[in-house]
């Protein structure tokens, strides 16, 4: 009897690793597809993203995040917000501007990275660029939360730590804005602040790891398992 229920919790236990190393081989090859629909979404030639609030809900993070995108319009300078960011560059900030488009739309346009010292808008002029404009970059998605820690917004006190375009368009009074932004590309700013094509464009893909690490426990379970019940009985002394 004690051997019989030793047996079940061990055949349980691997059945259940088994199928953590199954569900980890799924995360991998869900991982695979995204990483390569972002890869191509990435590399592909910008498509022309003038469409009115019509279009807007037509746009979503499964089927439209990282794709390349031209607009054409001008920034409302005089609306930016400036949103705490921790960079590969070191900590600084995301310019974050209205871009009103040709089409009538506005758009929340992160214009890129500025180091602390170059925060405030005063102290890059070259770059705040008047009059049309055509920009490139990639659709991302409004923040509503970020990392574990991280604070809320204060728009009240015009210190920003979220990429909330819905929140920053209230406070700036450009009316509706889509629930995205664009995260404009490298292409050089006069003065060369902001500084754009910093998107993070990586996702860590280690499933496989994973996987082969569950089936090997499993394994060597079963191993340990079946090489016990066979293993030669100890003799009794006369």
């Amino acid at each position: 009897m004690r051997r019989l229920f030793m047996l079940s919790v061990v055949g349980l236990v691997v059945l259940v690793l088994t199928a953590l190393g199954v569900w980890q081989v799924q995360r991998l090859m869900w991982k695979t597809t995204l990483i390569e629909t972002v890869n191509a979404r990435t590399t592909a030639p910008a498509q022309t993203l003038e469409s009115g609030p019509s279009g807007w809900p037509a746009l979503t993070k499964a089927n439209d995040e990282y794709r390349r995108v031209r607009l054409n319009g001008h920034f409302l300078n005089d609306k930016e917000v400036q949103v705490y960011a921790l960079t590969e560059a070191g900590a600084g900030y995301w310019v974050m501007t209205p871009f009103a488009t040709d089409s009538g739309a506005t758009i929340i346009v992160n214009r890129g990275y500025v180091p602390t010292d170059k925060k405030a808008a005063a102290s890059r002029p070259e770059g705040q660029v008047t009059g049309p404009v055509e920009i490139t970059g990639l659709v991302r998605m409004s923040e509503t939360k970020g990392w574990l820690f991280s604070q809320a917004n204060a728009p009240a006190d015009d210190r920003w730590y979220l990429r909330n375009v819905e929140q920053i368009a209230s406070a700036k009074g450009v009316g509706a804005v889509p629930a995205y932004f664009v995260d404009a590309d490298e292409t050089p700013v006069p003065g060369g602040w902001p500084k754009g094509g910093m998107t993070v464009v990586r996702f860590a893909n280690s499933h496989l790891t994973y996987a082969l690490t569950w089936f090997a426990l499993a394994a060597g379970l079963a191993g340990f398992t079946i090489w016990w019940l066979r293993r030669p009985k100890a003799k009794t002394p006369l």
